[in-house]
C-alpha cells in the first residue's frame, strides 16, 4: 500500500489561531457547500461556524441574488468570484450601481438579471458591457425606459450568447441593428412585445447572428419579408411567432427558404395562417418535434396533413381551436410518436373524436382536455385503457364526466404525476383509486364538492411525493349554508323545515376538515404548495398539521374563518421556506400571528392581509422581513395612516403594494415619493368592504356568466 502524504494541510483561513476544522481540505468544504446552495439560511449558518468556513464560503459562492442594491458595496468585498448576478429583487438599480458592479467583477461576471430593475440608462449599461467582457447572458425584460442608445451599449458585449429584451417597447430597428452587428455570438434572443421592431431589425439579426438557436418574435409587426431571412439560420431550433398578425397565407406562400434544423414552432394567435401558410412555413423542417397552433384557425384534415412528413413530432398543442371530425381522423393517422397533446378549450371535441384519437396514440404522456365540456365517461374509459403511461392529465371543468370515471384513472394510469380535476364530479371512491398513483406530485381538486376527508386521507397516506395540492372551495358554499339556515328558520312549512335541515346536512358533509388536512400534513413531507381557501371546517389544527411540511413555500387559506393566530404561528415556526401567504378574510388572525411571521418567516416575499384583524403593531413587525416584496392591505380596521407610513418606510424591499384609495390623501406625499423612487409601485383600490362572500365570485373566476 502506498503511504499517504504526511504534508500538513494548509489552514483554510488567514487566521493563525488553532482550529479543528483546518484538518479539512478546501475541496471537502466546497463539496459540503455544493449541497447547501438551495437553502440560503443553511449557507449562512455554515459560514458563521468559524472563520475558516466564513473565508471558504466567500470564495466558493458563484451565484448571488441580493435583496437590496444598497447591500452591494459590502457584497463586492465579501464575494469576489461571483459569476451569476440576479438583481430581480432590486427594483432600483441606477448607473452608479452598474458602474460599481462592472469595476468589481469585470471579466468574472458571466450573467446578470435586470428584468425587474429600473432607473439605469445606456451610460450604466455601457460601463457594464465594456468592463465585463465575459458576459454571456443578460436579461433586460420590462426595461421600457431603454432606447436605441441602450441597444448600442449592449452591442459592446461581444461574447453575449443569450439576451432577453421582452417588452423593451422603445427600442427600434436601429437599436436591434447595433446589437446584430456587435453581438455576433448570440444563440438565444427574445424580442417579445418590442413593438417598434419590424422586418428590418429581424433581418439584420438573421444576417449577422448566424449562431441563433432560439428566437422569440412574439407580437412583432413583422411579415414574411423577414421570415425568409430567419429561415436561413442553419442552427435555428426554436421559433416563436405568437401573435404576429402581419403573417398570413399569402405572404407565407412566397417563402423560398427552408429551415431544416427547426425543432419547435409556435404560431399561437396567428388567425391569418391556415394550412396553406403552415405548409409553406414548415416545408423541409425535418427535425420538427413540437408545434403550437393554439387559438388559430380550425383544425381540419388539410391542416393536419401538413404534419404528416414529420416523423419526430412529439408535441402538438391546439388549445382554443375549433376541431373538426376530419381533423381528428387525420391526427389519428399521424405516424409520429406523439407524447404530448393539448386540446384545452377546443370547440367541437366530442367522445367519438377524442376516443378515436387516443386509440391511435397510445404512447401519450401528457394530455390536456381542460374545459372540453362535451366529453363523458366514454372518453375517460378509452383514454385510461389506451394511454396507460400517462404522467399528466389536465381535465378541469369537464362537467359531463361522472364520478365513476375517476376510478378508472387510478386503476389504469399508475404512472400519473399530475392530475387537474378542478370543478369536476370526483368523489372519495375516485380519490381512493387515484391514491394508487404513488408518483403523484400535483393534485388539483378545487371546487370538487363530492370529496371529503375519507378520500383525502387515502391520498395523504399513499402519495408521499405530493408537492402541490389545490383544495380551493368556493364562497358559494358558505353562502348556501347561510341561505339554508335562513330558510329553515323563517319557513312556516314543517316539510320545508325537514327538507332544509337535510339539505344543510348534505352541504356540510362534503367539506374538507382538519382530518383530511392532517393526513396530507403527515403523509406528504415534500409538500411545497397547498390551497385550502374558503373551506369553512378548517381550524388551527389543520395549520398545525401542515407545519410539519418543512418545504412548504405557498399557503392560501383565505376565507377560512376557523383559523387564528395560533395556527399561523405554528406555520411560521415550522415552515421557514414559506414565500407566499394569503390570509385574506381570516378575521381571527391578528398581531399575535404577525410577530412569529416576522421572527421565523424570513423567506416571505408575498402576503395578502386584507380583512384581517391586524393593526399597526403587526404590520410594522412584518416590515422587518427583509425579503418581503408584495403586500395587499385592504380593509384592515386597526390600521392607521401613521402605522402604515412607518411600515412602508421600514419595509425596504417592497416593489408592489395594494392599498385602499382612502389612504392616499392621508399619507405624506414625501413618503410615497420616496417609496416610488426606490422602485415600489402602488395600486390604489376603491373597493367597498365585503361583509359577505359573493356567491357569484367563483363563476366569474372561472369564466362563467352569472346567468348560468
Amino acid at each position: 500500500m502506498k503511504t499517504q502524504s504526511k504534508r500538513r494541510p494548509q489552514p483554510l483561513s488567514p487566521d493563525s489561531s488553532p482550529n479543528p476544522f483546518d484538518i479539512l481540505t478546501e475541496e471537502i468544504v466546497c463539496k459540503i457547500l455544493d449541497h447547501l446552495h438551495n437553502d440560503p439560511f443553511a449557507t449562512k449558518a455554515f459560514s458563521l461556524t468559524c472563520k475558516a468556513f466564513y473565508f471558504i464560503e466567500s470564495r466558493h459562492r458563484r451565484i448571488l441574488k441580493p435583496l437590496r442594491p444598497e447591500l452591494l458595496p459590502r457584497i463586492f468585498h465579501r464575494y469576489p468570484f461571483v459569476s451569476h448576478l440576479d438583481l430581480s429583487m432590486c427594483p432600483r438599480v441606477d448607473d452608479n450601481t452598474l458602474n460599481v458592479i462592472s469595476s468589481t467583477w469585470k471579466a468574472i461576471l458571466q450573467s446578470i438579471n435586470l428584468s425587474r430593475s429600473r432607473f439605469f440608462t445606456n451610460a450604466g449599461l455601457s460601463s457594464l458591457f465594456v468592463n465585463c467582457s465575459g458576459l454571456v447572458e443578460v436579461d433586460l425584460c420590462n426595461a421600457t425606459q431603454l432606447t436605441d442608445l441602450a441597444a448600442s451599449a449592449i452591442a459592446e458585449a461581444k461574447n453575449l450568447e443569450r439576451l432577453s429584451l421582452a417588452r423593451c417597447k422603445s427600442i427600434t430597428d436601429m437599436g436591434i441593428g447595433c446589437i446584430a452587428v456587435g453581438c455576433r455570438k448570440l444563440r438565444s434572443l427574445s424580442l417579445k412585445w418590442c413593438l417598434r421592431v419590424g422586418d428590418l431589425g429581424v433581418e439584420l439579426i438573421a444576417f449577422k447572428c448566424k449562431q441563433i438557436r432560439s428566437l422569440d418574435l412574439s407580437y412583432l409587426p413583422i411579415t414574411e419579408k423577414s421570415l425568409n431571412s430567419v429561415l436561413q439560420l442553419q442552427h435555428l431550433e426554436d421559433l416563436v411567432l405568437e401573435g404576429c398578425h402581419g403573417i398570413d397565407d399569402d405572404g407565407l406562400s412566397t417563402l423560398d427558404q427552408r429551415c431544416k434544423s427547426l425543432k419547435m414552432l409556435n404560431l399561437s394567435n396567428c388567425q391569418n395562417v391556415t394550412h396553406t401558410g403552415l405548409s409553406s412555413l414548415i416545408n423541409g423542417t425535418e427535425q420538427l418535434q413540437q408545434i403550437i397552433l393554439a387559438y388559430g384557425s380550425s383544425v381540419t384534415s388539410d391542416l393536419v396533413k401538413c404534419l404528416n412528413a414529420y416523423s419526430k413530432l412529439q408535441s402538438i398543442k391546439l388549445d382554443g381551436c375549433t376541431v373538426t371530425w376530419s381533423g381528428i381522423k387525420a391526427m389519428a393517422s399521424l405516424n409520429a410518436p406523439v407524447k404530448e397533446l393539448s386540446l384545452s378549450k377546443c370547440l367541437g371535441l366530442t367522445d367519438d373524436g377524442l376516443s378515436f384519437l387516443v386509440q391511435s396514440h397510445k404512447d401519450l404522456r401528457k394530455l390536456d382536455i381542460t374545459c372540453c365540456r362535451k366529453i363523458t365517461y366514454t372518453s375517460i374509459d378509452i383514454i385510461t385503457n389506451s394511454c396507460t403511461y400517462l404522467t399528466s392529465l389536465r381535465m378541469e371543468s369537464c362537467s359531463l364526466v361522472p364520478k365513476e370515471a375517476f376510478v378508472l384513472i387510478g386503476a389504469r394510469c399508475s404512472f400519473l404525476e399530475e392530475l387537474d380535476a378542478t370543478d369536476n364530479e370526483i368523489d372519495d371512491e375516485g380519490l381512493k383509486s387515484i391514491s394508487r398513483c404513488s408518483k403523484l406530485s400535483i393534485l388539483k381538486l378545487g371546487i370538487c364538492s363530492n370529496i371529503s376527508d375519507e378520500g383525502l386521507a387515502k391520498v395523504g397516506s399513499s402519495c408521499s411525493m405530493l408537492k402541490e395540492v389545490d383544495l380551493y372551495s368556493t364562497p358559494l358554499a358558505s353562502t348556501l349554508i347561510m341561505t339554508e339556515i335562513l330558510l329553515v328558520q323563517t319557513t312556516k312549512c314543517s316539510y320545508c323545515q325537514a327538507e332544509g335541515s337535510e339539505g344543510l346536512k348534505d352541504i356540510r358533509s362534503v367539506a374538507i376538515s382538519d382530518v383530511g388536512i392532517a393526513a396530507i400534513g403527515e403523509g406528504c413531507p415534500a409538500l411545497e404548495m397547498i390551497n385550502i381557501a374558503y373551506n369553512d371546517k378548517i381550524t388551527d389544527n389543520s395549520l398545525i398539521s401542515l407545519s410539519k411540511c418543512r418545504l412548504l413555500k405557498a399557503l392560501e387559506i383565505r376565507g377560512c374563518l376557523g383559523v387564528s393566530s395560533i395556527g399561523l404561528s405554528a406555520i411560521a415556526v415550522g415552515c421557514k421556506q414559506l414565500t407566499v401567504l394569503d390570509i385574506k378574510k381570516c378575521f381571527n388572525i391578528n398581531d399575535n400571528g404577525m410577530l412569529p411571521l416576522a421572527q421565523f418567516s424570513q423567506n416571505l416575499k408575498q402576503i395578502n392581509l386584507s380583512y384581517c384583524s391586524v393593526t399597526d403593531v403587526g404590520l410594522v413587525a412584518l416590515a422587518s422581513i427583509s425579503r418581503l416584496q408584495n403586500m395587499t392591505i385592504l380593509h384592515l380596521a386597526g390600521l392607521t395612516p401613521n402605522g402604515l407610513a412607518a411600515a412602508l418606510l421600514a419595509c425596504r424591499a417592497l416593489t408592489k403594494v395594494k392599498l385602499h384609495a382612502s389612504f392616499r390623501p392621508l399619507l405624506p406625499q414625501s413618503i410615497l415619493g420616496y417609496m416610488e423612487a426606490h422602485g415600489c409601485v402602488f395600486h390604489w383600490r376603491d373597493k367597498a368592504f365585503q361583509k359577505e362572500m359573493d356567491p357569484k365570485g367563483w363563476k366569474l373566476h372561472f369564466g362563467r356568466s352569472s346567468s348560468e
